[in-house]
């Protein structure tokens, strides 16, 4: 089972007392029942936290149901291990002290010395290194083991039986690594340093569970678990200190309910409920007191002319038309036009034929399976407004579908217009799926992603351009600043007035006298004198002429200040509005050169919502797709948009929301 925090964690109990017809919330992976909605809630909030490691291969920072994917990948490498090396492993791994990489290593040195039937290695023979295979261990008295192998030929055939010394036998490749090692340790011990196995383990392959003699001195057992003696020692000082300050049991226990976990979930290591992190799974959000009031989801309109089986295919076939019109040398047209035009009963009305024609013209250039029927027919390539039929039954006949070929006998009649929706849109949908296929769609398609591409590698340009930009003005700005500093200090050191120059140019004279006569110490007491008297008379010696003159320059770089700042204000307000217009240029060119038309996403109940650029309506298509509608309104969107919860996944503002208000 997963690890919460390094320790096991303990599933919920299932509730007592459930009745047959009680309806209650589960886990999916975990199969616990729950009665209360927020105890269910918490649990899964809690399972789906990055918090969780994988016991068998030590992994961490996983989700629980990441973890249990984790451990069970592990488990079946580990089961892969020869069944004649798991009792030799075992017997190392008892009761070692060395840390998990030094015991896998260890086990790996020593399992490769034993070898056991089976086995397929390498033998030296005859100066040369052959494949084979153990097939029986050979015990001498002289003390050195003997195997009889079966050398290998192509196809793992037996060419002829040896025997061999174990010098004589290489692994080319073990049956087993350290990442394997590591996780059979893990899976085959209930504790580390020293590691003891699982007691029906240890029994299983008659490994003793007494505990060595060289660690008697520092553990020792304990109903059936091995116990520390220094950390136990340890533990009882602790408690008889705090006895001793007057600490009971049940102090500690009011303590730890006014400001720490409760015991009681510490040992089960249950963790505290905590608050529900939104967005959740839309069909388990509940209405809160501080939510708003949201309305009933309006009903969309499903007035559409041709049946509802179709409305899919009616847009998918219009939407790629509208798409690739340029392509197909085709006058762009509205949904509703095509939608009349495919319930009409003409049979050459010019839409329809014009839209059949330029698909079969995109077919006819591909030089595909079409064009080669064609000229098998030796039809001519020029499609008018007599012979498209003809062309139109050639290609059913070519992708030769049950339920269109039926349809051929009224098309040749020159009937094509009583044909029914289904039929009408079931010929233009197959058109579209080959003409998708052909050179020239697949060389457009290629072409907008690597326009595509080279906008955002423009986006992307820009962006770093301006946030070099950035970076310099602010490390300027530092140095500036660093500057003025600096030149602070200076004028501080020196002196910002010249009679105080003055002075120090005498002080430095009267110094240098001082310093010739008279040794270090005196030297250092007159120059401690001298600065005094001077910073006592600089304030006397201020002239006001000189105060004016101050004054003015700090108003006069006060204004200036205040005009740069202006001026860098409006220039960062300019330039702000040139990065969102070149957003909005960018954004408006990807629209443009957008390769699929996705859904806008999906609301509690897994309807998917529609938007085509060339069409004003928002189309709502049923989670089984037989259901369409749409809104076309301000009022219904703002509708729709009222009835979104955006604590939800599908129906955030992130998401579904989202997209459909922008």
């Amino acid at each position: 089972m997963p690890l919460f925090k390094r320790k096991p964690f303990d599933l919920a109990k299932p509730p007592e007392d459930l009745e047959p017809s009680e309806l209650v919330y589960q886990v999916r992976f975990t199969k616990e029942i729950f009665r209360d909605y927020q105890e269910y809630l918490n649990r899964i909030n809690l399972y789906r936290q990055r918090v969780w490691m994988c016991k068998s291969t030590g992994k961490s920072n996983l989700t629980y149901e990441e973890a249990m994917v984790t451990e069970k990948h592990a488990i079946q490498k580990v089961q892969q291990l020869p069944n004649d090396l798991v009792a030799p492993a075992l017997r190392i791994i008892q009761f070692s002290m060395l840390s998990l990489r030094d015991l896998a290593d260890l086990v790996t040195k020593k399992l490769q010395k034993d070898l056991f039937v089976g086995a397929e290695l390498y033998g030296k023979k005859d100066d040369g290194l052959y494949p084979c295979r153990v097939l029986k261990i050979v015990e001498n008295g002289v003390g050195k083991t003997q195997y009889e192998v079966a050398l290998l030929g192509e196809n793992k055939k037996i060419t002829e039986n040896a025997i061999l010394h174990g010098e004589d036998l290489v692994w080319k490749k073990t049956p087993f690594n350290r990442k394997i090692l590591k996780s059979f340790i893990r899976e085959s011990t209930c504790r580390s340093i020293p590691w003891v196995l699982h007691e029906k383990l240890a029994q299983k392959h008659g490994i003793s569970t007494d505990l060595p003699e060289e660690l008697r001195s520092k553990f020792f057992l304990q109903g059936g678990q091995l116990v520390n003696r220094t950390k136990k020692r340890k533990n009882e000082n602790r408690n008889n200190v705090g006895e001793a300050n007057g600490e009971s049991g049940k102090f500690k226990r009011n303590k730890g309910e006014t400001g720490k976990p409760d015991a009681s979930k510490e040992e089960n290591n249950q963790p505290e409920d905590e608050p529900v992190k939104y967005p959740i799974d839309d069909l388990l959000v509940k209405p809160g007191p501080d939510d708003p009031l949201f309305t009933d989801r309006p009903s969309p309109s499903r007035d559409f002319n041709v049946p509802m089986d179709c409305i899919g295919d009616l847009l998918m076939v219009w939407d790629f038309c509208s798409s690739f019109s340029r392509v197909l040398n085709l006058w762009p047209f509205s949904l509703e036009d095509f939608e009349n035009a495919i319930c009409h009963k003409d049979s050459n009305l010019v839409l329809i034929v014009e839209t059949h024609s330029a698909l079969l013209r995109i077919l006819i250039k591909d030089d595909g399976e079409y064009s080669l029927a064609l000229q098998n027919k030796k039809r001519k390539s020029k499609i008018s407004l007599i012979t498209w039929t003809e062309y139109v039954c050639d290609f059913l006949e070519m992708i030769n579908v049950t339920e269109l070929c039926s349809c051929m006998t009224t098309i040749k009649r020159g009937h094509y217009g009583l044909l029914d929706a289904n039929a009408k849109l079931g010929i233009l949908r197959e058109l579209v799926c080959h003409a998708l296929e052909t050179d020239l769609i697949r060389g457009k398609l290629d072409d907008l992603i690597e326009q595509r591409r080279a906008l955002g590698a423009t986006v992307r340009g820009e962006a770093l351009e301006y946030a070099r930009k950035k970076r310099e003005e602010k490390e300027q700005l530092k140095g500036e600043s660093n500057g003025l500093v600096v030149k602070e200090n200076s004028m501080e050191s020196t002196g910002s007035n010249p009679h105080m120059a003055e002075n120090g140019e005498e002080n430095g004279d009267m110094m240098e006298e001082v310093i010739s006569s008279r040794q270090s110490n005196a030297f250092v007491n007159s120059r401690k004198q001298l600065n005094g008297q001077s910073k006592k008379g600089e304030k006397q010696k201020l002239d006001p002429k000189v105060e004016a003159e101050n004054i003015t320059n700090s108003n006069e770089k006060e204004e200036q200040k205040q005009l740069t700042g202006e001026k860098k204000e409006d220039q960062e307000k300019k330039s702000k509005e040139k990065r969102e217009q070149r957003k909005e240029y960018f954004k408006r060119e990807m629209e443009k050169r957008s390769i699929r038309t996705n859904p806008l996403g999906k609301d509690r109940d897994y309807n998917r919502y529609w938007w085509f650029r060339r069409d004003g309506r928002i189309f709502v298509e049923s989670s089984d797709s037989k259901q369409w509608g749409y809104y076309c309104a301000k009022e219904e969107v703002d509708a729709l948009m009222s009835s979104l919860n955006p604590k939800g996944e599908r129906e955030s503002s992130s998401t579904t929301a989202g997209k459909i208000l922008s």
